[in-house]
């Protein structure tokens, strides 16, 4: 069938080679369609490409293909991921075993059912979930049941028609570098389906142990022994609406809920039900903003609800919205600014604990990443507690809260400004459950004893701390040659390598930060702190006003993302002027730096 005139011998082989191991009709016909179409281009990009396993696993496109997310390329990834594991240990690989969750996406179940079946083949115990979960919960059960390692088959917040492979090592948190590169490898050499990895074999019939019931009992009962005032939640008269936007969590907010004793609390209908469509939104990312929400505020308004609580699909991230009366409309908190309140109300509880034994400073930590708000730094020069920062993305964060546990530090929180939060170390992940119950507590209370709403308590952060404003977006760039372009140009600014702009508009930079190519002009020896990465960019400008705009690439989505920040002293109270200097230093550095127009790359759509 691969008999096409001029093809190459490598695409012949591809093509062969898939028509004999995949055994899905959907994908196979798919193939065997463009090779009697003679479809030589599409079959090239399909077959002679591989998406790549990292340390965030694999996210893509569904369809046919070693390019895209499919049965077979599922099944490989597992023989790979089951092969290294065994490797490394293999006692602890088939007694500990391996936690497999899912999504409610197209595919979900199917793909996490083929990988229970390849880990089974390899003489790996497998712990699978019955049911749709969120992904905090695969990650909490690698812990509690001691397993090897654990995978959850979800593409998060990403469109409808892409799925993904995301892995956990037996610590609970995301794999880090060399464990992604080694699975790779281990993956490329067992390519070729083992016998008894498709779905219906029934050598696997009952094989799998559901942990379900065990994972909820102990994460619920570890989430109420952590609720700062319960007879106060119970007593309250807050009101709130809650999404899951159509994924996996609506019975899990509600369980939360229900535990935390509040009694008025109303889903989203129209959304309560997972729905792989996504029916009533364009992007289900409750961090695009308004539109994502405009069921929520149609609930509030019929309930009287004043505060919306929204989790993404597979419930990691935690989105939070309040009516501000005063102005008769909703105000859409960003990540940067919920993590200013969690990180407030973590330490608040911890500062005033009744076991006061130990010092209240003493190996207390709290994370961000580095394209984070530094509200959390601020608070640690106040409060005495420390602050770390890491590169973006858990897999660093709950990494490095993980070393500090085991070293005997407390770590009270860590956050992302993409509205990823990790309350305490009880799951070392973003936590979009724990999150939603962990805000309730905060609004119960400032109601009761403060008297006042998330949007008035924010406000006394930044007087106390200093104000801290963000501005953060991207532009869409599906080629990674204009990519590359981008950024060499920024760091050959004057024509020979390693020289960045020293003046962007009317803005002097002091300082430059390249994880790309592992250069800082801050250190002794030029290079930087955090860890350096040839294969993404992420390139940080500091200005002589003290402002900060870092510009990076995202490793799961065709977007060229800014982050930025203004920060001032609890004493400068010009807090419109420092949002109008920061709005001009992005526009010029957009200007100046991406080139949107020479470029032809396209900024978000509102």
């Amino acid at each position: 069938m691969s008999n096409i005139k001029n093809m190459n011998e490598e695409l012949k082989i591809k093509i062969d080679e898939w028509l004999n191991w995949d055994q899905n009709t959907e994908t196979l016909n798919e193939i065997r369609g463009l090779v009697d179409g003679k479809q030589t281009d599409k079959l090239s990009k399909l077959l002679l490409n591989r998406l790549d396993f990292g340390t965030a696993g694999l996210r893509g496109r569904m369809g046919a293909g070693y390019a895209a997310m499919n049965d077979l390329v599922v099944i490989q990834t597992s023989q790979g991921l089951a092969k290294y594991l065994l490797e490394l240990d293999e006692i602890a690989a088939k007694n500990g075993g391996v936690v497999i969750g899912y999504d409610g996406r197209h595919n979900s179940e199917r793909f996490a059912r083929l990988s229970a079946n390849t880990f089974l083949t390899a003489g790996i115990k497998v712990h699978l979930f019955s049911t749709l979960v969120p992904t905090p919960f695969v990650a909490y059960a690698i812990r509690l049941l001691s397993a090897a390692a654990g995978l959850m088959v979800t593409a998060s917040h990403n469109p409808k028609q892409d799925n993904g492979y995301k892995v956990y090592f037996s610590n609970g948190a995301q794999i880090t570098s060399p464990h992604d590169k080694n699975i790779q490898k281990h993956i490329l050499i067992n390519l070729e389906p083992w016998t008894g990895v498709w779905v219906n074999d029934p050598r696997h019939d009952n094989k799998c142990m559901d942990p379900l019931d065990i994972v909820w009992k102990n994460y619920f009962t570890t989430l109420e022994s952590h609720v700062y005032d319960k007879k106060a939640i119970q007593e309250s008269n807050l009101r709130i609406v809650y999404t899951p936007i159509h994924g996996v969590g609506h019975r899990y907010l509600t369980e939360a809920f229900r535990v935390c004793g509040l009694k008025n609390y109303f889903p989203v209908e129209s959304q309560m039900k997972p729905d792989p469509e996504f029916s009533t939104v364009v992007f289900p990312n409750p961090e695009e903003g308004k539109g994502v929400l405009d069921e929520s505020f149609k609930t509030a308004a019929t309930t009287k609800s004043t505060l919306i609580i929204a989790n993404d699909p597979d419930s990691d991230r935690c989105a939070v919205a309040e009516y501000q009366s005063r102005e008769s409309k909703w105000r859409i908190f960003t990540g940067n600014e919920l993590g200013a309140l969690f990180g407030w109300w973590q330490w608040f509880k911890h500062s005033s604990r009744k076991d006061a034994s130990k010092p209240v400073t003493k190996d207390v930590y709290m994370i961000s990443s580095t394209v984070s708000s530094k509200i959390l730094e601020s608070m640690a020069k106040v409060d005495g507690f420390n602050w770390l920062e890491t590169l973006t993305g858990f897999k660093w964060m709950a990494n490095k809260g993980h070393e500090l546990e085991k070293l005997g530090k407390t770590v009270l929180f860590a956050y992302e400004e993409a509205i990823g939060f990790m309350v305490g170390t009880t799951v070392l992940d973003k936590d979009g459950i724990s999150a939603a119950a962990d805000i309730l507590g905060l609004a119960v209370y400032l109601d009761g004893h403060r008297q006042c709403n998330l949007a008035d308590h924010l406000t006394t952060i930044y007087n106390t701390y200093g104000y801290h404003y963000s501005l953060n977006s991207y532009y869409i760039c599906y080629d990674q040659k204009v990519i590359k372009q981008i950024f060499d140009r920024l760091a050959t600014f004057d024509g020979t390598p390693g020289t960045y702009p020293k003046r962007i508009g009317g803005y002097d930079v002091v300082r430059v930060r390249d994880l790309n190519r592992g250069y800082d002009s801050a250190t002794t020896d030029k290079k930087p702190i955090l860890p350096t990465s040839s294969s993404s960019y992420m390139l940080t400008f500091y200005f002589s006003n003290g402002f900060v705009l870092t510009i990076r690439t995202s490793g799961t989505e065709p977007k060229i993302k800014y982050y930025s920040e203004a920060i001032a002293p609890p004493e400068n109270k010009n807090w419109t002027q420092i949002e109008t200097d920061l709005h001009d230093l992005v526009k010029q550095t957009i200007a100046i730096c991406l080139e949107p127009e020479k470029n032809d790359i396209q900024p978000k759509s509102d």
